[in-house]
Formats: structure tokens, sequence, C-alpha cells
């Protein structure tokens, strides 16, 4: 064991002694994940209730690409990648990036630490997106901890990249910080390499057996304005929502035959749909990006 790996040790042993919640930041390949994964096995081991939020859009590890995602871990077999992508819960953001979705992102985040709270989780560990640089990079992380009020955050950083998301969170937020190098030994993926993971993960919560609604109108949010031509909804990602804010899974809508569609694995339940940010086919794979305010013609 090399001394960033003891660091990392020790910084979960401290952890694990006063569990509350705690923030895992750094930049995209930085070992979040796994830090997470290891803390929350260590909690486990010592006997809280656990659980893991994970807010990192595009690479999701709990529910699919475009949703925040809740796991209950309850034993080693939680922990496992079969398992951790059938979440407890979801909130769905309708976009594999953070920006231009940071409303619905902080607020799914939330929900979703609050629910784990409601579930009596005593060590929660929310594990968040890689964008840390610049304004956008220091809001979101802020934006989020203010609403989820972490009692700790981890920060995984190659050199000084983590200073000024750190000091926003140190100067407004009454919290510890602690400063980790990232191990030599993460590996880095390829853009390539991580487009094909979101698009397996993607296909594997949108088919390839689907049902398919028809949709009125009336069931959208954002609420489509009169006389609105769904015909460029066509292959637009959706939320299926369940009436009660909780989010069942996920669907592509389909214009066909002057009729609009809902395509989903989702059987039952649905009573209400969100309107993503991108277009998808059951494969998975994106082929387009949406501007709704564009599309509604609202602001």
């Amino acid at each position: 064991m090399n001394d960033i790996e003891r660091r990392h040790e020790t910084t979960i042993a401290r952890l694990v002694a006063s569990p509350g919640r705690i923030f895992v930041v750094g930049g995209v390949d930085s070992g979040k994940t796994t830090f997470c994964r290891r803390l929350a096995a260590a909690g486990l081991e010592a006997g809280h209730p656990t659980a893991v939020v994970d807010a990192d859009l595009g690479q999701s590890t709990i529910g699919p690409p475009g949703t925040v995602g809740l796991k209950r871990i309850q034993s080693p077999e939680d922990l496992t990648a079969e398992a951790l992508v059938r979440p407890d819960a979801m909130a769905f953001v309708g976009s594999v990036s953070p920006r231009g979705h940071f409303l619905p992102l902080v607020v799914g985040t939330a929900k979703l630490v609050m629910r784990a709270i409601e579930l009596g989780s005593r060590l929660i560990v929310v594990d968040t997106s890689g964008l840390i640089e610049g304004v956008a990079g220091q809001m979101l992380k802020l934006t989020k901890a203010e609403l989820c009020r972490p009692h700790h955050v981890v920060a995984l950083a190659r050199g000084g990249e983590l200073e000024p998301v750190i000091g926003v969170l140190s100067r407004f937020l009454d919290l510890e910080v602690s400063e980790l190098d990232v191990d030599a030994d993460v590996s880095v993926r390829s853009v390539e390499e991580r487009a094909v993971h979101r698009e397996g993960a993607l296909a594997a919560f949108l088919g390839p057996d689907v049902y398919r609604w028809r949709v009125k109108p009336t069931v959208f949010l954002p609420t489509l304005p009169p006389g609105f031509d769904h015909t460029v909804l066509d292959g637009l990602l959706v939320g299926v929502d369940d009436g009660t804010g909780g989010c069942l899974g996920l669907g592509i809508l389909e214009s066909r035959d002057d009729a609009l569609r809902l395509l989903t694995p989702v059987s039952e339940g649905v009573k209400a749909l969100r309107l993503g940010s991108i277009r998808v086919t059951t494969e998975g794979k994106i082929t387009g990006t949406v501007d709704l305010r564009a599309m509604l013609g609202t602001d």
C-alpha cells in the first residue's frame, strides 16, 4: 500500500467513525466512484445504515445516465455492479451533462438525500459529477451542498485543480474538507470508452422489450403550448413519473401517424412525463441534444 492509499484508508476510517452526509468531489476519472464504494463498504461493515446517491449524470453506476440514483447498501452484494444498476429511487434530469441542467440536478440530488434520511440511513455518500471547472463548477457544487448540507467533503484532486471549489465550500458552509491526491492507479477512459459505457447503460433501461402507450398532450413537464407540433418530440428522452414525485424509469417519445406514443419498459403506474434534453434510440445511442426553451417557444 502506497502513501496515497494509506491516506485514503485513514480518511475512510475517520468518516466511518463519525457517520453523516459525505460529498465526494473531483474531476473526470479521479476515482470518486471507487472511493464511494469503499466508504460505503466500510460503513456497512461498521454496522451503519448506509446509502449512496449517484449524481454523475454521464457515467452513472446507480440507475441510468440522465438520472440521479439512490441505492441502499444493506449487504455486500448491493455494492456489485449488477446490483447498483437497479436503484431504490431515481430523479430524472434528462441530460448526460450538468451544464444547462443545474436546477433538476441539484433538486434531484437533494430529494434523494432526503429520501435516504427518511429510510434511516446514517452514512449517506454522494458521488458528484466531474464538473469542477470555472464558475459553473463552483456554483454547482455550492448550490448542491447548500440543499444537501453535507457534514464532510472529500476532495480528490490532481494538483490544485479543486482549490476554487474547496474555497467556495469552506467560505460559505460550515463543513469539514479532506483533500486527497488522486491515486496514480486510477484508470482513465477515453471519450469513446465513456460513450460506449453510457450507451450500454441507457440501452439496458430502454429496451428491447417496451410498451407503447398513447400519450395525451396534457401529461408533460414543461407543459406543451396550444397547437404545439408534437412531431418535434420524436426520439426525445423522457422521465416516467408515478404522480407522487417518484421516477419509475425512462422512455422515448415516438411520433407516428399523427399520434404521439411513449416507448418504455414501465408497465404500469405512469402518471406524467418529464421532457429531457437529448434524443436517443432504444439501443442507447444519443442522436442529438434539444433546447427545450427554444423548442417550446417559452422562457
